[in-house]
């Protein structure tokens, strides 16, 4: 099994680069904790919220979250693109950095347990050292850096802020599984 067999959305990206540096990233993360590439699949989305919320490792996955994220980044970047063409939206930006959002929860969590990395620095610190090691380019660690609120680094780009949103969102659908009010998780 290859790395675009997980995320066939990897062969969406124009970009040789981007896409050899996504499928990198991806496939050195697989190596963590002894992982092959095809049990990427069975990692669990984000351990902590999972076990508060008593969602089992197996309702919710890594892969498939990333996945719904890249669905929605590119969506959304579709729809203003279609809306607004002067917007100046790179896709192939949109694609890499979404597929690569999460790219180090490998390392921050082993299973359903946090590691040393998640407990020390979490996924979207080290997650800018295992692009920054892929070869990607800046503007796709910004985007893994600003995804989330464990860093305090705001979005600067519009692709940073669309994929931003899009994990919001794709969270927040895996919450609303288990809650009625998504205020409340």
């Amino acid at each position: 099994m290859d790395i675009e067999d997980v995320f066939p959305e990897i062969e969406s990206i124009d970009d040789d680069t981007l896409r050899t540096g996504v499928a990198s990233a991806w496939t050195t993360a697989a190596g963590i904790n002894g992982l092959d590439v095809e049990d990427l699949p069975e990692v669990p989305w984000f351990p902590p919220a999972q076990r508060e919320l008593e969602i089992e490792a197996e309702e919710a996955s890594l892969v498939g979250h990333v996945r719904d994220v890249t669905s929605c980044a590119v969506g959304l970047a579709e729809s203003l693109l279609a809306r607004d063409s002067d917007l100046d939206i790179d896709l192939d930006v949109v694609i890499a950095g979404a597929l690569v959002h999460d790219v180090s929860k490998p390392y921050e969590f082993d299973g359903m347990e946090t590691t040393e990395v998640g407990d020390l620095l979490g996924h979207p610190h080290y997650g800018v050292a295992v692009v920054s090691r892929a070869n990607l380019p800046v503007e796709i660690a910004h985007i893994v850096l600003s995804h989330s609120s464990r860093t305090t680094v705001k979005p600067a780009t519009l692709e940073a802020e669309i994929v931003r949103r899009a994990d919001e969102v794709a969270a927040a659908g895996i919450r609303s599984k288990v809650v009625d009010d998504l205020r409340e998780a």
